[in-house]
């Protein structure tokens, strides 16, 4: 059995070469950089490191136990946690929040920096504006490791490919993912459910799951047969990945996520969860629930009522019965897949870690 730690360790190793090889080019830029460099490197520190652990459980599979690592792949499972670092900038300020993983979200750390300074103007705009550029020096700093990883790597050129239709599809899966924020009112009811799993799809279960697997896999030398059979598990464990991140933006305890209780009812997500409440409530409830979600101000009293209303309509039991039914759609692939029992070990070990989290 590979150990989680293996990877969070290696990755971390890599992932402070590039700060400290950063940093060391850095007197260039003058001192008013430090304030925007921690804040990057800040946004690194944390987090589970799934997509990292997902991409080496896919370069186990094409490669075999035996292989020797290849020194590649922690460049690739690094550049995978910073490009993630990227969405979550970009996410919580789409989104307006005030936290993540327990810290300040980045443009509410970078607005307390200015205003900490007693710089002059308006401290929020200056956070927005800098985690704007945040995001997109993280994804720079994404595509640098990829890069510096692949230079004279056999298999550098489908690892690209793959990498940038990952990056593509987050890209409109979050865009979707805003969109229905406003979309949903002008289109069937019945047509809902389906328009929030596109949004599930593109927007976390291939960027999450899905292609780190693959990602691994490519680097590893796999061939078409053996992606298929990958994309075939990590498709549902990354449906069941969302859903369950749908279940706990609305029920979560805020010790354990980080964020308010009922983060995903103040900001207005259009989920599974929501679409399914919606088509068994009867109309008075239906436009009471849309009528309060998406409101910023809502009190814990009323999001503890929203959750109480979500399920009495047997929502989240039925997205729970969805997540199993994801999870054991994932269990048929892997078995189908016909991957070495270590690669088998390490794809199953950290699909349950991502589908049972409180996090």
């Amino acid at each position: 059995m590979v150990s989680s730690s293996l990877v969070i360790d290696a990755v971390a190793e890599r992932l402070d070469c590039f700060v400290q090889s950063i940093r060391s080019r850095s007197a260039e830029y003058g001192p008013d950089a430090e304030l925007f460099l921690d804040a990057a490197v800040t946004t690194l520190q944390g987090g589970k490191r799934l997509r990292a652990r997902f991409a080496h459980a896919g370069w186990l599979a094409a490669a075999g136990a035996s292989t020797t690592t290849d020194a590649a792949l922690w460049g690739l499972g690094a550049a995978l946690e910073v490009f993630q670092s990227a969405a979550l900038v970009h996410d919580d300020l789409i989104d307006n929040s005030d936290t993540r993983r327990g810290r300040p979200a980045s443009h509410r750390a970078l607005e307390a920096a200015h205003r900490d300074a007693g710089w002059h103007g308006d401290a929020a705009a200056f956070g927005r504006s800098t985690a704007v550029l945040l995001g997109d020096l993280l994804v720079a700093w994404s595509d640098d490791l990829l890069e510096e990883s692949l230079i004279g790597h056999p298999h550098a050129a489908p690892t690209r490919t793959e990498y940038a239709r990952m990056r593509r599809d987050v890209t409109v899966g979050q865009m979707l993912d805003v969109t229905e924020e406003s979309a949903w009112s002008v289109n069937p009811p019945a047509s809902l459910l389906e328009r929030a799993l596109r949004v599930a799809s593109l927007k976390s279960a291939r960027y999450s799951v899905e292609q780190p697997i693959l990602l691994g896999a490519t680097l590893g030398g796999a061939d078409q047969r053996l992606l298929v059979r990958l994309r075939a598990f990590g498709h549902p464990v990354g449906m069941a990945f969302q859903l369950r991140d749908d279940m706990l933006g609305v029920f979560g305890d805020p010790a354990v996520t980080g964020k308010p209780a009922g983060d995903d009812l103040r900001e207005g997500k259009r989920t599974a969860l929501i679409a399914i409440a919606r088509e068994t409530l009867p109309p008075d409830a239906r436009a009471h629930l849309d009528a309060r979600i998406g409101d910023p101000d809502l009190t814990a009293d009323e999001v503890v009522q929203l959750q109480e209303l979500i399920r009495e309509t047997g929502a989240a039991d039925r997205v729970e019965q969805m997540i199993a039914e994801y999870s054991d759609a994932a269990v048929r692939a892997l078995r189908d897949a016909e991957v070495g029992a270590t690669a088998s070990q390490a794809l199953q070990s950290v699909a349950e870690a991502a589908i049972a989290r409180s996090a």
